[in-house]
């Protein structure tokens, strides 16, 4: 038995709390009855309908994938480009990407079919560490790196608080390998945090997420979160929160 507003956010309807506002605005019904009561339990056989559409009850499932290059962060592609979901062919459930990586950024990505989960860890609020490392034109000063550490200004404000390191550098070709470890996640933000300090970025992967990493992994490869995994993640994010 779940509560109600769980097994709704679970769905993907809406987050737990939207969820709430639904039940109490007497939108929901079990078994054809509307119910307005916060903490209601249902069992997987209870008939569930929010604003009179029937719920999809699916068992919930984690995935972690190395995204490839050139591979969209997404469910569907109006220009027909390959997209995450095409790894799991035999995967029969509604799974979807948590946040993005841009076209041309490879690395860790987590996949579910679980609302909830991906609402809490996509919440600005949460603040789960992520460790990308940069191949950039150009070799960054240690002042560089400050810059990026102290936080740059973007068009929508400043970053938040962030860890550089250099890694490797080619004098020669003029390049370096710089890891960057941020909390937020912005639109293409590693990018344009090197190009706001006037580097551009040549290549660049996400090596981890939280405490999960691409160890084992190639590109296009996925394994399965345990659900001890599933829990510290979201122990992670309200620690991180709290």
């Amino acid at each position: 038995m779940e509560r109600l507003q769980k097994v709704i956010a679970h769905a993907g309807i809406a987050s737990r709390r939207k969820a709430e506002q639904l039940i109490t605005e007497g939108k929901v019904k079990v078994n054809g009855k509307i119910v307005k009561e916060l903490g209601v339990k249902v069992s997987a056989n209870d008939k569930i309908e929010v604003e009179e559409i029937p719920i999809q009850r699916e068992v919930p499932v984690y995935y972690l994938l190395y995204k490839p290059r050139e591979v969209i962060s997404a469910v569907t592609d109006d220009k027909n480009r390959k997209v995450v979901t095409e790894f799991f062919p035999f995967e029969k459930r509604r799974i979807f990407p948590i946040g993005r990586l841009d076209y041309h950024t490879s690395g860790l990505l987590l996949l579910t079919n679980d609302g909830e989960f991906a609402n809490v860890l996509m919440h600005p609020k949460y603040n789960i560490e992520k460790e990308y490392v940069a191949k950039v034109n150009g070799i960054p000063t240690r002042e560089d790196l400050r810059k990026l550490e102290k936080g740059v200004q973007l068009e929508e404000g400043k970053t938040a608080p962030a860890k550089a390191k250099m890694l490797s550098l080619d004098k020669k070709k003029g390049t370096s390998i710089v890891q960057l470890i941020i909390h937020e996640g912005k639109n293409r933000q590693v990018r344009r945090m090197f190009e706001a300090i006037g580097y551009k970025v040549q290549k660049l992967k996400r090596e981890r997420y939280g405490f999960l990493d691409l160890r084992g992994l190639n590109p296009g490869d996925y394994r399965e979160l345990t659900p001890h995994e599933v829990k510290q993640l979201r122990n992670l994010a309200v620690t991180q929160h709290s």
